[in-house]
């Protein structure tokens, strides 16, 4: 086994890996004309004015200093969704409780079964009358309103036995509840008066009420009213972040009242939903704000903008010093995963020996690393390396999509002064609208060319980047317009012409003057200026199906744009 540099050195390719002067020869697949320089009339004239050069401002204060990448205009708070905003579409309403539960302290109107037997037998379903008790034959009226569930049997035991101390067993049972009707005001969607059974929940009744008004509502300050008087307050802040909520036994004429929204500040940037948060009262430390927000992973800056006595503030710190800050109404904060790391991961795929992902420095180049990667000696191209990155193919995708909507402006809106030529025209829209609608699916590979002039420049790596190390192969693909496209042996001597008449030859629509050979470190070249080599593919293109010169060249060009991006030959 060989790394690359020393397997091409034994290949007469003395500068496989160039030196870092060669960066500037990297080839993409496409190329972009630099503009003309301003004539001398328009270029700027020198001036003598004196200029002062005295700071403005104090750059290092809280006011000023470096911010995110991408700045953006500040974020009103009433423009977002409250914490919580969704907090009423799990189905509250639905779900009923039987009031049956342990800590349910029964109240006149209740139905309790009570069964004996042995010495003396009853059965009997008794009610709680308006003082509280149930009556027992034999033993009389009984007690129990305000006792818990959990403590029935044992009160019912007690005073049975207390008549009946031997040969009688006891069992009693909360059988079923009184229902209850609540009021349920304030900033709600839908205000009224719910029913439901003592034991359900708050949001059960909000429920009801169709949820919280986003716009003014509270979710932290919700009173709960009996006789005038306020019995119990809810911040729903609890249970939507740790799930505790008051285990409250309503009674009927209860009134739940949903306070106006408090104070409240915008959460925005790299958390996991933008926010607005409420504040219970004039402010919240950063930490506070850190807590509620559920920061993504890599957070590491914040900034914080608003409005004091002492006018705008807008400063942006690190994670740990926002922390300490103290947060005020209105305020705007944005966090930033502005923290850069200090690697790249690169994945390499083809012919190679080793892991197929390594981590490396983030100024890492593609020399350096190509030394370090172990390679079959006689089953590998060193000569055709390559690299997929995203950018180039973000870059592909965005010139393919601007030279479609130049195609389409272009020839989709032109007028026509005879019929003849109005009838030329519209086929010609549906010919333009066909072929725009199928090179809009097609995905560029992003492949970078790095290999020059028998040598491969030494350029930087960037994180997710995919080196093609291939394989040496015997083999010449013949693709495109060709009536068998297939994969054939290379033989030397053989030239375009020989692979393409094995193929069958050209289809109708092949263009005999438009053939392209692809290599496999991503290099395309005319078939009129190359000499085929293995692993080359052979890119028959189709002819465009219009007289219209200008016309015929804007979709050539597209095509050929295509063919590099993709390695397809798009039919039109």
């Amino acid at each position: 086994m060989s790394s690359i540099r020393s397997l091409h050195k034994l290949s007469r390719l003395a500068a496989f890996c160039t030196c870092a002067t060669l960066a500037t020869s990297v080839f993409a697949q496409s190329v972009t004309q630099p503009g003309e320089v301003l004539p001398e009339s328009e270029q700027a004239e020198a001036t003598s004015q004196s200029i002062d050069s005295s700071p403005r401002a104090d750059w290092s204060s809280a006011n000023y200093g470096p911010g995110p990448a991408a700045a953006t205009p500040r974020t009103d708070a009433d423009s977002l969704p409250p914490f919580g905003s969704n907090l009423f579409e799990g189905g509250f309403r639905g779900n009923m409780a039987d009031g049956l539960n342990s800590s349910y302290r029964v109240k006149p109107g209740d139905q309790i079964t009570v069964q004996l037997w042995g010495a003396v037998e009853l059965d009997r379903v008794m009610p709680v009358d308006a003082q509280g008790n149930i009556f027992i034959p034999s033993i009389g009226p009984l007690q129990v309103q305000g006792v818990t569930n959990s403590e029935l049997d044992a009160r019912v035991r007690q005073a049975i036995k207390s008549v009946y101390p031997d040969n009688v067993e006891v069992y009693t049972n909360l059988q079923g509840v009184q229902p209850v009707g609540v009021f349920v005001t304030g900033y709600v969607e839908s205000p009224g008066r719910y029913s439901g059974t003592p034991s359900d929940s708050v949001l059960y009744f909000l429920d009801q009420a169709s949820g919280i008004d986003n716009d003014l509502g509270s979710y932290r300050n919700i009173r709960i009213m009996r006789n005038g008087s306020t019995v119990d307050t809810i911040d729903l802040y609890n249970f939507l972040l740790t799930g505790q909520l008051p285990n409250y036994q309503f009674r009927d004429g209860d009134t739940i009242v949903v306070e106006e929204r408090g104070p409240a500040i915008a959460v925005t940037g790299d958390v996991n939903r933008e926010y607005r948060y409420e504040l219970l009262g004039s402010h919240l430390s950063g930490a506070e704000i850190t807590e509620l927000a559920r920061l993504q992973s890599g957070v590491s800056h914040v900034l914080l903008r608003g409005d004091r006595s002492s006018g705008p503030l807008a400063t942006y710190v690190p994670l740990s010093e926002f922390n300490t800050l103290s947060v005020q109404s209105g305020d705007e904060v944005l966090y930033s995963s502005d923290q850069r790391a200090e690697s790249i991961v690169v994945t390499l795929e083809g012919s190679f020996f080793g892991p197929a992902r390594y981590a490396l420095p983030r100024d890492a180049r593609l020399g350096e690393f190509l030394d370090a990667v172990s390679v079959p000696a006689d089953m590998t191209a060193v000569e055709s390396v390559s690299i997929k990155r995203e950018s180039v193919a973000t870059q592909q995708a965005a010139a393919l999509q601007e030279s479609l909507r130049r195609l389409e402006t272009t020839y989709l809106g032109a007028s026509s002064q005879t019929n003849e030529e109005a009838q030329i025209r519209v086929r010609e829209a549906e010919l333009i609208q066909k072929f725009v609608a199928r090179a809009r699916n097609l995905e560029p590979s992003g492949r970078l060319v790095v290999a020059h002039q028998d040598g491969i420049s030494d350029v930087r790596l960037q994180d997710g980047d995919v080196i093609t190390i291939p394989e040496i192969t015997d083999s010449i693909l013949v693709s495109g317009e060709v009536v068998v496209p297939q994969a054939t042996v290379f033989r030397d001597g053989m030239s375009v012409s020989d692979y393409i008449e094995n193929a069958g030859g050209l289809t109708q629509r092949g263009d005999d003057d438009n053939i392209l050979v692809m290599r496999q470190n991503g290099a395309v070249r005319d078939a009129d200026d190359i000499s085929l080599r293995p692993g080359d593919e052979i890119l028959v293109m189709p002819e465009v199906p219009t007289k219209n010169i200008q016309l015929a060249t804007s979709i050539s060009q597209i095509l050929y744009q295509i063919a590099v991006a993709t390695k397809v030959a798009l039919d039109l």
